[in-house]
């Protein structure tokens, strides 16, 4: 049986294991996304690559609130858009352009994609100097952060080679004018980063509009950079980064509307 809550390393189980516990962590997600306010109505997406030979993703149904998002629901699609398991569910088809971009790749780095259209989010991703170190959130993308230009709504599969080829090696990027990405081995993963790069946007609006912003030197910002990154096991080694985070939202969501399971 899978345990939702512990369970980070799900692509280490049997594949119809493996799916039922990502469609579970991945509706649970949505719910997050929902209760933190990240929504923008219907739009934005958070899938996960299931286990198989075969590029198939889970992405929201197109048309539905994230608190309505549950473990059924979710769509299965191919990197072509196509639907592989029968839905009633249509699909956001400029989703579908950004987050196939990174799952065709099929790395292990990138399991999981989510990407927001938070008021900070896209307010940072339309400054010209973009992330700055100013905090220690911030500080966790120093180096770590890519960058990708708007080419208008994501309509073209033309777009996918540039935004995988600017992604790079990184699992963080700011989509210019229009967003913020993360990736991560885990649901849990990406969903701890994805809040950190958030929180890093607020607080980066809110700071400059308070004042002229202290940026981290160049030493300091790499320290605390490799310190976050270093004590994401510290005192959990057998627990990917996010998991535990990502448990105790679990259970508050369980405690909200468990529905998101079904």
């Amino acid at each position: 049986m899978v345990d939702t809550y512990t369970d980070t390393n799900l692509y280490a189980l049997p594949p119809e294991d493996a799916e039922r516990g990502l469609r579970i962590q991945l509706a649970a997600a949505y719910r997050m996304v929902d209760y933190y306010g990240w929504t923008e109505q219907i739009y934005g997406h958070l899938t996960a690559r299931v286990p198989g030979s075969e590029a198939h993703f889970l992405i929201n149904p197109f048309g539905l609130n994230y608190d309505e998002v549950t473990a059924s629901n979710l769509v299965k699609i191919d990197c072509d858009g196509n639907i592989v398991d029968e839905s009633p569910h249509p699909i956001n088809r400029a989703g579908f352009i950004i987050h196939s971009a990174v799952h065709m790749a099929n790395s292990e780095m990138h399991k999981c994609v989510m990407h927001t259209h938070t008021r900070a989010g896209m307010a940072i991703a339309a400054v010209k100097e973009g992330l700055q170190p100013i905090s220690m959130a911030a500080t966790g993308f120093y180096k770590r952060l890519s960058y990708h230009d708007y080419e208008g709504v994501s309509l073209d599969t033309d777009e996918r080679e540039g935004l995988l080829a600017d992604l790079g090696d990184n699992k963080a990027m700011m989509l210019r004018n229009h967003g913020i990405l993360t990736t991560g081995r885990s649901i849990p993963e990406a969903f701890k980063r994805l809040y950190l790069l958030e929180r890093a946007c607020q607080i980066q609006v809110d700071a400059a509009a308070a004042g002229e912003l202290n940026l981290l030197s160049d030493n300091v910002a790499q320290a605390s950079a490799d310190g976050l990154e270093g004590g994401a096991s510290m005192h959990a080694k057998k627990v990917q980064m996010g998991g535990l985070e990502f448990a105790a939202l679990m259970r508050k969501m369980d405690k909200i509307d468990p529905s998101y399971r079904t």
